[in-house]
C-alpha cells in the first residue's frame, strides 16, 4: 500500500509540476513581451486594482475548498452545497465591488480606475464557479485535469493580451488577459471533470465544513491582505511607476515559488489528509516536502539574485533595470516558503485549523507593523522588510509542529541548511566571477551553466539528502511511465 501511495504521489506531482511549469512559462514569456510593449505605469495601475480583487477572492473560496479536501467522508450533497454557496458569495461580492469602484478610484486619486475595477472584478466571479471543481480534482488526485485547464487558459489569454497590447490598448490588454484566463480556466475544468452540481443544498453539511474552513478563510484573508498590503502602501505613497517596478521585482522569484512550492503543496496536502490518523507518516511526508522543495528552491532563488541585472536587461529592457534591487530582496524573502508551506499543510491535514488561524493573526499583525514602518523610508526597505518577516514567520509556523509532529524548528533548519549554504556559495561565485564581453544572452547562459554545475557537483561531493530524494522521485516517475 505504501508503494501505491508513493507512486500515486509521484504521478500527481509530475502532472502538477508540469502544469505549473508550463503555465508559468507561458505567463513568463507573455509578461516579457507585454513588459516591452507596455510602460511600468501600466503594470502599476493594474496592480492597484488586483490588490482589491485578490483580497475579495479569498471570500469566494471561503475555506470550503480545503474543508472538502480534508474531510474524511464527503458526497455530492457536500460538494453541491459548497458550489451554490460559492455562487451566491461570488455574485454578492461582485455587486459590492461594482458599487464601491468609484471610491477605490478616489482613494488612489485616479478616475480611470473605476471601469478597470469593475472589469477585473469579473475574474472573481468566473473563478468562483470553478472552486468546487478544483477541490474535487485535488481531493481525488486527478491533477491532469488541472493541467489542461491551466495550460489552455494561459495560451488563449496570452494571444488576446499580446494582440491587444500590439494594437495600443495599454492597461486594458492586461485586463483582457486576466478575464480570458479566468473564463477559459473555469470552462476547461467543467469540460474535463466529471463532477456536476445538483440542485440540492444542506445548511447542516455546510456548517460542518465551515466549522473547519472558517479559520482557514480568516487565515487566508490575513495572508492575502498582507501579501497585497505592500502593494497598497506603495500605490498610496509612491507613484504608479514605483509600484510597477516593485511588482516586476517580485514577479521573477514569485514564478519560481509557484513552480516549486505550490506544486508540492497542492499534492501533499490531500495526501497528508488521507493519512491524518498516522502522525508518523505525516511527519515523514512533511520532512520530505521540506528537504526536496528547499533543495530545488534555494539555488533558483540565489541564481536569480546573482544574475538579476543580466536577466532584467536581456528580457525586459533597460527601462526595468531599477527593479533589480527589489528582485534580489524578494529572492531572500521567498526562499523560506517551502518550510512554511510544509508546516502549515501538516497542521491543516491534522485538522488543526484553530492553530493555523492563531498563527496567522500573530504573524500578520507583526508583518503589517513592520511594513508600515519600512514604507516610511523607501520602497527598497519595504522589500527588505519582507525578508525579515519571512524569517520570523518560519519560526512561528514551525513552533506547533514540535508537539504535533515531534519536528522542531531547529531540526527543520538542519534539514534545509546544506541546500541553503551551497546555494549561497554558488550565487556568490556567479556574482563575483568576471564575465567576458559577450552578448547578454550568451552571458546569461554561461552564468546558468556555471551555477548548475557548481550546485550539482557540490551536491555529489557533500552527499546532500535533497539530491537523493530528487533522484528517488525521478525514479518513481520513470517507473510509473513503464521505464525501468
Amino acid at each position: 500500500m505504501v508503494n501505491n501511495l508513493k507512486r500515486k504521489i509521484v504521478v500527481n506531482l509530475a502532472w502538477k509540476f508540469t502544469e505549473t511549469c508550463g503555465s508559468q512559462f507561458v505567463s513568463f514569456v507573455v509578461s516579457i513581451i507585454l513588459a516591452r510593449l507596455l510602460a511600468p505605469s501600466d503594470y502599476g495601475t493594474i496592480a492597484l486594482v488586483t490588490v482589491i480583487t485578490n483580497i475579495l477572492s479569498v471570500f469566494v473560496e471561503s475555506g470550503f475548498g480545503s474543508a472538502l479536501i480534508q474531510k474524511k467522508d464527503v458526497d455530492t450533497l457536500d460538494f453541491s452545497s459548497v458550489f451554490w454557496c460559492n455562487v451566491t458569495i461570488c455574485l454578492t461580492m461582485y455587486a459590492g465591488l461594482a458599487f464601491i469602484a468609484p471610491h477605490v478610484a478616489y482613494f488612489y486619486n485616479n478616475d480611470k480606475l473605476t471601469p478597470i475595477v469593475r472589469a477585473i472584478g469579473l475574474t472573481m466571479v468566473l473563478s468562483g464557479f470553478g472552486v468546487t471543481q478544483r477541490a474535487y480534482i485535488q481531493r481525488n488526485l486527478m491533477f491532469k485535469y488541472s493541467f489542461f485547464a491551466s495550460i489552455g487558459s494561459c495560451l488563449i489569454s496570452a494571444v488576446v493580451g499580446i494582440s491587444m497590447a500590439c494594437r495600443g490598448f495599454g492597461v486594458w490588454a492586461l485586463v483582457a488577459q486576466q478575464l480570458i484566463a479566468s473564463v477559459m480556466n473555469t470552462a476547461i475544468l467543467w469540460v474535463t471533470s466529471s463532477w456536476r452540481p445538483r440542485f440540492i443544498f444542506s445548511w447542516k453539511r455546510l456548517s460542518v465544513l465551515f466549522s473547519f474552513g472558517w479559520r482557514l478563510l480568516a487565515s487566508s484573508l490575513l495572508h492575502t491582505f498582507y501579501t497585497n498590503f505592500r502593494q497598497l502602501l506603495v500605490g498610496k505613497f509612491y507613484s504608479s511607476t514605483d509600484l510597477g517596478l516593485f511588482n516586476r521585482g517580485q514577479t521573477f522569484p514569485s514564478i519560481i515559488v509557484s513552480n516549486v512550492n505550490s506544486t508540492i503543496g497542492s499534492v501533499m496536502f490531500p495526501v497528508m489528509s488521507s493519512c491524518q490518523d498516522n502522525v508518523a507518516q505525516v511527519r515523514r511526508i512533511t520532512r520530505r516536502m521540506i528537504v526536496v522543495s528547499s533543495y530545488l528552491m534555494w539555488p533558483l532563488m540565489m541564481g536569480i539574485a546573482a544574475t538579476g541585472e543580466t536577466l532584467v536587461t536581456l528580457l525586459l529592457g533597460e527601462k526595468w533595470i531599477a527593479c533589480v534591487p527589489f528582485m534580489i530582496a524578494f529572492c531572500f524573502a521567498l526562499g523560506l516558503e517551502p518550510m512554511q508551506t510544509a508546516n502549515l499543510a501538516a497542521m491543516k491535514a491534522l485538522g488543526r485549523s484553530d492553530i493555523y488561524f492563531k498563527l496567522e493573526i500573530i504573524k500578520k499583525c507583526t508583518a503589517i507593523a513592520i511594513a508600515i514602518i519600512a514604507v516610511q523610508v523607501n520602497v527598497f526597505v519595504l522589500c527588505v522588510s519582507a525578508a525579515v518577516y519571512s524569517v520570523v514567520a518560519s519560526i512561528i509556523n514551525s513552533t506547533p509542529n514540535r508537539k504535533l509532529l515531534d519536528y522542531s524548528y531547529f531540526q527543520q533548519i538542519h534539514d534545509i541548511l546544506p541546500s541553503f549554504v551551497l546555494a549561497i556559495v554558488m550565487g556568490m561565485i556567479i556574482w563575483l566571477c568576471p564575465m567576458p564581453d559577450f552578448p547578454l544572452a550568451t552571458v546569461l547562459l554561461i552564468q546558468i551553466f556555471l551555477g548548475v554545475g557548481i550546485y550539482l557537483v557540490g551536491s555529489f561531493i557533500f552527499h546532500l539528502e535533497g539530491l537523493v530524494e530528487v533522484k528517488d522521485v525521478m525514479s518513481e516517475m520513470l517507473r510509473s511511465k513503464g521505464y525501468k
